[in-house]
């Protein structure tokens, strides 16, 4: 479904990640699939005639991975960012948020691309990539964590987060059930089997999923959360991508993904929450969640703490943010001229906008701002 372009609220800006080069996407068990562009002269494209990307002494390849929520982006950024940036190699791997920060810990990339950010045990092994020194979460690009479903001639399905619990966690397997038919009263419900498919890899999408659920129904969702999915029972697939193929292929599927992957007619479920009108997953709808998130981390660690209660008219309180996690300092030299004009791009406000038609939300202006001098200050 293509999202109309719309006014972006104020105050707001989009978070995004350029990846250039020819890009090693496997992603076992998806349909991730990359394309590799060519760079032109390290001069800024005709295609983003507008925009100032500053290539600097960027050269060389640079290795990346994590994220496959972000993959999508990934995709807009790529050809802008070759074509102004001539000599750069950006390989990033979508293999899931979990893989991507042990890629990263084990010094393996420059940067990682996760849903959540690092957990406290994953701090040490971070710095010590590090060279001593700490690994910083800078937020990017937001976007709302779609529920698809594969239910011909059902339309609008509406469910709330105590029924999507018991959905995930075996407790509901009819898609006639009493609790489905009640918040959706003039839905002619079949009876077909729920076929509910979680990821098989850990991945920033479950954590935040699972939190979501935790935080809204905590009677109905009793496990701690994580990157690795805990419930038992459903079926599993490799990265956002794999989800979304199984949905389509699948009568009676329903699963979580980042909104981009709700492409080629997969109907996605509206949230009933305390506002007045169920929500749909929307970049509108997420941006107005995402705004009122707070920043958790200190000095240049800019890890929000979401709201998954937001009392705002609209929004969608589902929604995970993607941090590219790199070093404060301590980068490596031949890979920071690279790193630092990457990033400086995809937090750029013409960066930013090249996210809004594939289904990703802005990150606050007041925190984008600080991703920005975070990102100059790398050394």
């Amino acid at each position: 479904m293509k999202l109309q372009r719309k006014n972006r609220l104020r105050a707001l800006s989009l978070g995004a990640v350029a990846v250039s080069g020819a890009l090693a996407l496997t992603a076992c068990g998806s349909d991730d699939t990359g394309g590799k562009s060519n760079g032109g002269d390290n001069t800024t494209s005709s295609a983003t005639s507008a925009s100032a990307i500053k290539c600097d002494d960027a050269k060389g390849q640079l290795q990346a991975s994590g994220s496959s929520a972000q993959k999508n982006a990934i995709d807009a950024w790529v050809k802008e960012f070759t074509q102004a940036c001539s000599g750069v190699q950006i390989n990033y791997n979508p293999t899931g948020s979990g893989a991507g920060v042990t890629a990263f810990t084990q010094g393996q990339t420059a940067f990682a691309g996760s849903d959540s950010p690092l957990k406290p045990e994953e701090v040490g092994a971070a710095a010590k990539a590090c060279g001593g020194n700490p690994a910083i979460d800078l937020p990017m690009v937001g976007g709302p964590i779609a529920i698809g479903y594969n239910l011909p001639g059902v339309d609008g399905l509406v469910l709330d987060a105590s029924t999507i619990a018991k959905i995930f966690d075996g407790k509901i397997t009819k898609w006639n059930d009493a609790a489905i038919a009640k918040l959706n009263p003039t839905a002619k419900l079949p009876s077909t089997k729920i076929q509910a498919f979680h990821r098989s890899d850990e991945s920033g999408t479950t954590d935040n999923f699972t939190k979501y659920l935790k935080a809204v129904a905590p009677s109905d969702w009793n496990y701690s959360g994580g990157k690795a999915w805990q419930a038992k029972g459903g079926q599993s697939a490799q990265g956002s991508a794999g989800l979304a193929q199984q949905v389509k292929q699948t009568a009676g599927a329903i699963s979580y993904f980042e909104l981009s992957y709700a492409a080629d007619g997969i109907s996605t479920v509206d949230l009933k929450t305390d506002a007045a009108t169920p929500v749909k997953a929307s970049v509108e709808n997420a941006t107005k969640a995402i705004a009122s998130a707070e920043v958790k981390g200190s000095g240049n660690d800019l890890s929000l703490g979401l709201n998954y209660k937001p009392t705002t008219e609209g929004a969608y309180p589902l929604t995970l943010v993607t941090y590219e996690i790199v070093c404060e300092k301590g980068n490596k030299a031949d890979t920071l001229p690279a790193t630092k004009a990457f990033l400086n791009y995809i937090a750029s406000e013409d960066g930013q906008k090249l996210l809004t038609d594939a289904k990703y939300a802005p990150i606050p202006a007041e925190i984008i701002t600080k991703v920005r001098a975070a990102v100059s200050n790398l050394s």
